[in-house]
């Protein structure tokens, strides 16, 4: 076991354990705004369709269901602009972080192999290069780096934490360049319809691909557009040629989706009101807090999209962490993400209304 423990950085949620130990000693109680994690109830329509399909003694299949394919091929063209998809360019997968992690390995990528990701980035596309014993590397701009050895190109748009979005042109050029080289793209693109000052745009649209999805998959989540964290719900979508052998390794793992949860993603992915209304919700929450922080002395950059504030004082983000854990506001330190990020932090959108309420007051 340790040979596997060895490859894997500190947990960095562990190192906040003192922060928010000061945080939850405030009179009013503790608000969380460091952990992503959806709060509000799960809706209806979908809860009732987990409910429905709760009578499945079977197993699930990997690719799931006809209608759960259905579903996601109908849903990348209406919401994504994608065309021509069909069943074999996506595959339901546990959640995204599962993925994420295992990918490398899943692609037997190993030693003398890279895997790229954003200079700030989701702590995990690194976890996955170090389990796959490959050798990873941060950008700035994907385009200045070296492509030979250069297996995986994670792009994150809307990105987390900063919620930076990457431009039509940005990804055009992006996966032309990875295309010229042979570099294979995965596309985070899990806060897609969460764009507030910027309209996000897929690498599936033929826009960025040129209609082809050669080279090019998406990931997406219904954590976060349909409070789904806890049913571990997400797909892929893209080029058949990677889906497929994917599809048969993850067969064999049996890396499938309960079939109560598959059931439960036909119907969220069929309803677009209750991601509207889930949108306004983070939208005042986000104007609140926006305000807050910027009467407070703070700086806020990027978060265009997404469901943070990446936010900076001018000092050290574990000073920040602490002034903000004294009156009981608990946030990530933006050192989580990479080096670049050591005086910011990341402020979340996901607490009730009257929690970030008390956050804009005390505040």
């Amino acid at each position: 076991m340790s040979a596997v423990t060895d490859r894997l950085p500190v947990f960095p949620w562990d190192k906040l354990a003192p922060y928010k130990a000061t945080a939850e000693a405030h009179p009013d109680g503790i608000v969380d705004l460091s952990v992503g994690t959806p709060v509000d109830p799960v809706p209806e329509l979908i809860r009732k369709a987990l409910v429905d399909a709760a009578d499945s003694p079977g197993y699930p299949t990997v690719w799931g269901t006809p209608a759960l394919r259905d579903a996601i091929t109908d849903w990348v063209g209406r919401r994504l602009g994608a065309r021509d998809v069909t069943h074999r360019h996506v595959l339901p997968i546990v959640g995204s972080k599962e993925l994420v992690a295992w990918l490398p390995v899943q692609l037997g990528l190993g030693p003398g192999d890279r895997v790229a990701f954003p200079r700030l980035a989701y702590p995990t596309y690194e976890v996955g290069a170090r389990l796959a014993r490959a050798e990873y590397v941060a950008y700035d701009d994907p385009t200045e780096l070296d492509p030979a050895g250069l297996r995986l190109l994670w792009l994150n748009s809307p990105s987390n934490p900063t919620g930076r979005v990457l431009s039509r042109a940005e990804l055009t050029r992006i996966v032309a360049w990875a295309r010229e080289h042979g570099v294979l793209v995965f596309s985070d693109e899990c806060y897609l319809e969460l764009g507030w000052e910027a309209d996000p745009v897929s690498v599936l649209h033929p826009d960025v691909n040129g209609g082809s999805y050669d080279g090019l998959v998406a990931v997406h989540s219904l954590s976060k557009r349909s409070n789904l964290a806890g049913y571990r719900a997400a797909f892929l979508a893209g080029d058949p040629a990677v889906l497929g052998p994917l599809l048969e390794i993850r067969k064999h793992g049996g890396m499938m989706t309960s079939a109560p949860t598959q059931a439960a993603v036909v119907a969220a992915l069929g309803d677009d009101e209750h991601v509207r209304v889930q949108r306004e919700r983070y939208a005042a929450r986000r104007t609140a807090l926006r305000a807050a922080l910027l009467r407070h002395g703070f700086r806020i950059e990027h978060s265009e999209a997404s469901l943070y504030l990446w936010a900076t004082r001018d000092e050290s983000c574990w000073d920040t962490v602490a002034r903000l854990a004294e009156l009981g506001i608990l946030v990530a330190p933006g050192d989580f993400y990479g080096p670049a990020g050591a005086r910011h932090v990341r402020v979340a959108l996901t607490a009730t209304d009257e929690r970030v309420t008390a956050a804009a007051s005390r505040l």
